[in-house]
């Protein structure tokens, strides 16, 4: 049998792909006392409301947002979709300079000069175009630099490092480019220039194109729900009653399918056989035939250290932050001047908060004001000190809130949620990094697969998507 370490998302998902791929039931292990990891959503019902402590979203977008349609199409889940003609869809900004700046969301908006930049964007590209070719060692170095380097210091500050803020709370000069431009930062090292390699490779492209090469993992028929993604251009969807919906209903039909679904029950050590595991739960002793791990890398590492402490030093290797979310909800309805997704806080700004995204703009909350407050990730300890209190985080997220957004009533609800070590940092190396895990999992044969967000993206998708390749990878038990 194959067992599943982890009740969030990856794991959830995991275990839905190998009932897929086997047809017999399998076992999963979750330490904590809930399914679905850092997804949990909070329901107002009666007051037309919702809280997420976590993600709220999920952009359709590519293959990984192929799958995940595909799985919510198959588990028969209502969504709502917001297209890309909404107001949250076209307007983002970012606080600079002491004000909130609308980024450009149109060629227009590309070619005039807007604040934060004193220079229209458009000019980014000449950027590019005149800089020389630079082999980078390594093949690695963070998304700061490359930005810095090829389209400018400003793009760099002012777009990318509050982006980086907002997907995974890191510092955009330690995260390495491969996390989010690889495709990018490989045409550049390749032809000599960002704008040079996506010309001559969409050439190349058409090429392969013409002598019938695959298209990925929906080549034969692409899921109902993305093309109906495609066709209505959705921009991003949620899930009815919140995204925790997902993987309770994943879990309800895993439990209908006779899987285990075990709480309280953390792998505490992992001994590797010739054709089997040997897992410690909670004091018991467990067996199994083949292993996939989605807890975090560095719980993992605890796990396998007696036995393979090379392979726990690698894993220890990935970095997590903490994140504080801060839901604020207010009896007014229009308290939000600038409709819109939200906004970002570049470092740079030096503020205590990531940035605040906009609920009830994006979703229908009825006669509320809903927003949620970012906090913390790689700058926590420094803003924060060690251990803040719930109240700690309260106030300063409504100072920044009045300062910024000049809502000065108190709120009429409010959640704190401190999460602890919940984002990995795919720091410069990463990328390196996680093929030397898989390598040295492949070399001592050790019937484990990993899957989640240290390894393969931290977004919805990723998560989805990563359980699905590390079970197709899996051979086939007997």
């Amino acid at each position: 049998m194959a067992i599943v370490l982890g009740g969030g998302l990856s794991g959830l998902s995991a275990a839905y792909y190998l009932l897929k791929k086997y047809g017999q039931p399998t076992a999963i292990f979750e330490a904590s006392s809930r399914i679905g990891g850092w997804i949990k959503t909070e329901k107002h019902k009666d007051r037309g409301f919702i809280f997420e402590a976590g993600p709220r979203t999920i952009r359709p977008k590519g293959i990984s947002g192929a799958n995940t349609l595909e799985m919510i199409e198959d588990l028969q889940l209502p969504i709502e979709a917001v297209t890309s003609s909404h107001v949250a869809a076209k307007n983002r900004m970012i606080y600079a300079k002491g004000q909130l700046c609308m980024l450009p969301n149109s060629l227009k908006g590309v070619l005039q000069t807007i604040p934060p930049f004193s220079q229209p964007l458009a000019m980014a590209l000449f950027n590019d175009l005149k800089s020389g070719p630079k082999k980078i060692k390594f093949g690695d170095e963070s998304i700061y630099d490359f930005v810095s380097r090829r389209f400018g210091k400003e793009l760099a500050d002012y777009a990318i490092s509050p982006m980086i803020c907002g997907i995974c709370a890191g510092d955009a000069k330690e995260i390495s480019v491969r996390f989010l431009m690889d495709e990018l930062f490989d045409k550049e090292q390749r032809y000599g220039g960002v704008m040079k390699g996506i010309f001559l490779s969409k050439l190349n492209d058409k090429k392969k194109d013409n002598a019938g090469t695959s298209k990925g993992l929906f080549q034969d028929k692409q899921p109902t729900m993305f093309k109906e993604a495609v066709k209505n251009k959705w921009s991003m969807y949620r899930v009815n009653d919140g995204l925790e919906t997902l993987p309770r209903t994943l879990n309800d039909y895993l439990l209908a399918k006779n899987v285990e679904v075990n709480l309280t029950s953390e792998c505490r050590e992992i001994v590797f056989g010739e054709n089997s595991v040997r897992l410690n739960i909670k004091g018991q002793d467990v067996e199994a035939k083949l292993v996939v791990s989605s807890i975090p890398s560095f719980k993992l590492a605890a796990c396998v250290k007696d036995q393979h402490p090379g392979l726990a030093g690698q894993l220890m290797a990935i970095p997590y932050v903490d994140v504080a979310v801060v839901n604020l909800q207010y009896n007014s309805k229009d308290l939000l001047k600038q409709p819109a997704f939200g906004f970002l806080v570049p470092p740079l700004e030096k503020r205590p908060i990531l940035g605040v995204i906009f609920d009830s703009c994006i979703f229908d909350m009825e006669e509320n004001t809903v927003i949620t407050v970012m906090m913390g990730g790689k700058w926590f300890e420094q803003y924060y000190g060690q251990n803040p209190t719930q109240k700690d985080l309260l106030d300063i997220a409504l100072r920044e809130v009045s300062q910024i957004l000049g809502i000065e009533q108190e709120p009429k609800m409010s959640r704190v949620h401190i999460l602890k070590k919940c984002i990995p940092q795919y720091n410069v190396g990463h990328k390196q990094r996680v093929q030397d895990i898989r390598r040295y999992i492949q070399r001592y044969k050790l019937p484990i697969s990993l899957c989640g967000a240290a390894y393969d993206g931290v977004g919805i998708n990723d998560v989805i998507l990563s359980a699905r390749m590390s079970v197709e990878g899996m051979p086939v038990l007997h």
